[in-house]
């Protein structure tokens, strides 16, 4: 007859061997696992190393073809603007390096930079946007007429164009010296603008940011400078919108003007303008906002092709 030792002991046997048996197989597991994740580790590190040395050599080649537009620009865009006058806004991240080489670029097709405004963060932040207009409808020139969108963004560029652009058919200024001074003036003591030494109008204007709005209100940062620049580019002869390729996307500016056809049908815009290329495709997007045309051009997207005149089939 069968015991309850026998039973227990029986019992405990049976769970000792599945307890051996569990230990051995994760054991046996665990050797062939760690030997298959060694084996991928190799692989993927020499996936790295691949990768990495062709995207050096993409580099080298984006450096060596940047170099080669750099020093061929000034041929390419002499003459451009030959006797126009251009005056330069920024933001305030826009790059120093960017907006002096493109300065010096805009000089060497023969225009006159005559001046640089820098909007403020103040400018674009949503909290002050009725505080900006107030002060905008405060100065506003007398005889001129500024739209019927409230919006800071438009009124803005209304009340800059009137005194730092010329007459798109004249030439001639739009405003008196006095209500120049008095504009930027008010604009300065309200904490939104800084000008430079001496600044004036100009028949064309380049606006230069850089990257996308961040923080609260991103989306109506990017539409604020979008608007002003559209509304300064109605004032005026021409304007061209410029920044870097993150700027075409999302919260930036470009992607704002571009998304919108009234914006994009008579305000250029050039996505790639910390590149030489992109200097030389603003300045001859300058030239052909004399002209009366308008484009999205740089490597982003939507744009529609790398500068004016190139087709992007390259056909």
């Amino acid at each position: 007859m069968i015991s309850l030792r026998y039973h227990i002991v029986s019992i405990a046997a049976v769970f000792l061997a599945l307890a051996v048996g569990v230990v051995l197989g994760s054991t046996a597991l665990s050797g062939s696992l760690l030997s298959g994740l060694s084996n991928e580790k190799g692989e993927l590190a020499s996936q790295v190393s691949d990768l990495q040395a062709k995207n050096n050599g993409l580099n080298a080649r984006l450096n060596d073809a940047d170099a080669f537009a750099g020093s061929v620009g000034p041929k390419v865009v002499q003459g451009a603007l030959d006797k126009r006058s251009v005056i330069m806004v920024t933001t305030e991240d826009a790059k120093p390096a960017d907006r002096d080489a493109l300065k010096q670029l805009i000089q060497q097709s023969g225009a006159t930079v005559t001046g640089e405004l820098q909007l403020t963060p103040a400018f674009l932040d949503p909290a002050k946007a009725d505080q900006l207009r107030q002060v905008v409808t405060r100065l506003q020139p007398a005889g001129t007429t500024f739209p019927t969108a409230g919006d800071p963004g438009t009124l803005a560029g209304a009340l800059i164009g009137s005194v730092l652009m010329l007459n798109k058919d004249t030439a001639q200024p739009q405003s008196s010296s006095a209500e120049l001074a008095a504009a930027i003036g008010g604009l300065t003591d309200g904490g939104f603008v800084k000008a430079s030494p001496t600044i004036g109008p100009g028949q064309l204007a380049v606006v230069l940011t850089s990257g996308q709005a961040t923080g609260d209100g991103a989306g109506d940062k990017a539409a604020t400078l979008a608007r002003f620049s559209a509304q300064l580019d109605r004032s005026g002869a021409g304007t061209v919108l410029a920044g870097d390729p993150a700027s075409a996307e999302g919260t930036g500016a470009l992607g704002v003007v571009r998304a919108d056809t009234s914006a994009t049908s008579i305000l250029s815009t050039v996505d790639n303008v910390n590149t030489a290329a992109g200097r030389i495709a603003t300045v001859l997007a300058l030239k052909q906002q004399l002209d009366g045309a308008a484009g999205r051009y740089g490597i982003a997207g939507n744009a529609q092709a790398p500068a004016p005149g190139v087709n992007p089939s390259g056909s």
